[in-house]
């Protein structure tokens, strides 16, 4: 497993990190215990969570991811054997995360909150990296990407000097080792990365946005960010929710996202998504590698990415993408996958 800096922080962590957004929704306690387990037996040892999964979201749910990762290392006793993310919710209606709020916003408080009821459910005094999960201010990109820029109320937001003050002031009482962004822009992380040095506040170490062979828009601002700032990218959805293992190109599997959730995969139906996911699949089988090959090796291989997010709802999906990083990645596949995105420009948001 290969193993790679969390920005200036001194962390390394492995360039396949854990997903977990489908605990205690469509995977239980046991079976998060065995992914749990396994991933770690093969060199993992990056868990990402959040305090709103699993997800969809739901006030129902809400919190039994955190709840099974703390109850597993508490049970397991090995707490200091992996990097623990998680995230703090952005500007949203689901006021069930907080005991008293109109809307979810990150004001100091509603951080200070936050924290306090995640390390509560993961059972532990600290978290490695806390992130952003999307931003505060109204941002037409928060909801997970978009394809045509339209101007916000800039006044309508809680200041970035006041976010990042309280996510420094529980760096500097041990509460979190380090801070992440999500779904953030490249404006939102020069901003950050500007307060902080301004400031002598921690700076933020990672960025977590989709990144996928049909969803590249980091490439085109975020990713010289990246490279330059030493905030790597740590990449979601490289798979496209399933797509791009080619289990949805005849059928819908039963019980698969798509069967359950099916509007929650629509960015990648929009445009000419359909058509890029399937040229991607034809690659695959040309270059003699599975869909998932292809799909995951082309993320790990990019300079800016820190670590790719894998999620799995199947012991053999978990093998499977774990597996996938093992090849080499050659200039046949580059050059495969540069063909593609000059042909379909990231159609997904």
């Amino acid at each position: 497993m290969d193993m790679r800096p969390l920005g200036r922080t001194g962390i390394k962590v492995s360039s396949v990190c854990l997903g977990t957004m489908t605990w205690g929704n469509q995977n239980t306690q046991a079976e998060a215990y065995e992914q749990l387990d396994y991933a770690l037996s093969r060199g993992v040892n990056f868990i990402d969570a959040a305090e709103m999964y699993p997800v969809p979201a739901d006030s129902e749910t809400q919190g039994r991811t955190e709840e099974f990762i703390g109850r597993w290392h508490t049970e397991r006793g090995n707490r200091e054997d992996f990097v623990l993310a998680s995230k703090v919710a952005g500007r949203s209606g689901m006021t069930y995360l907080r005991d008293k709020a109109d809307q979810i916003r990150h004001t100091p408080a509603q951080i200070n909150e936050a924290l306090e009821k995640s390390l509560r459910r993961l059972q532990t005094d600290y978290i490695d990296l806390y992130q952003l999960h999307w931003p505060d201010r109204p941002f037409p990109g928060a909801g997970f990407g978009y394809h045509s820029y339209h101007d916000y109320d800039a006044g309508d937001m809680v200041a970035l000097e006041d976010i990042l003050g309280t996510l420094n002031d529980h760096v500097k009482s041990g509460k979190i080792r380090a801070i992440g962004l999500s779904n953030e822009s490249s404006w939102g992380t020069m901003k950050y990365m500007q307060l902080a040095e301004a400031n002598g506040w921690a700076r933020p170490a990672s960025i977590q946005n989709a990144y996928n062979l049909v969803s590249r828009r980091f490439d085109y601002g975020l990713a010289e960010v990246a490279c330059r700032e030493d905030v790597g990218l740590l990449a979601y959805s490289p798979l496209a929710q399933g797509y791009l293992t080619g289990k949805y190109r005849d059928d819908i599997p039963k019980n698969s996202r798509k069967d359950l959730f099916g509007n929650f995969l629509s960015r990648y139906e929009a445009h000419d998504g359909v058509e890029a996911v399937n040229a991607c699949l034809d690659a695959a089988k040309e270059l003699g590698l599975t869909p998932t090959q292809f799909a995951l090796k082309f993320v790990e291989s990019r300079d800016f990415v820190t670590s790719n997010i894998i999620g799995a709802t199947t012991m053999q999906q978990l093998k499977d993408n774990i597996d996938a990083h093992d090849i080499d990645w050659t200039e046949d596949m580059e050059k495969a996958a540069d063909k593609i995105h000059r042909r379909y420009r990231s159609p997904a948001c």
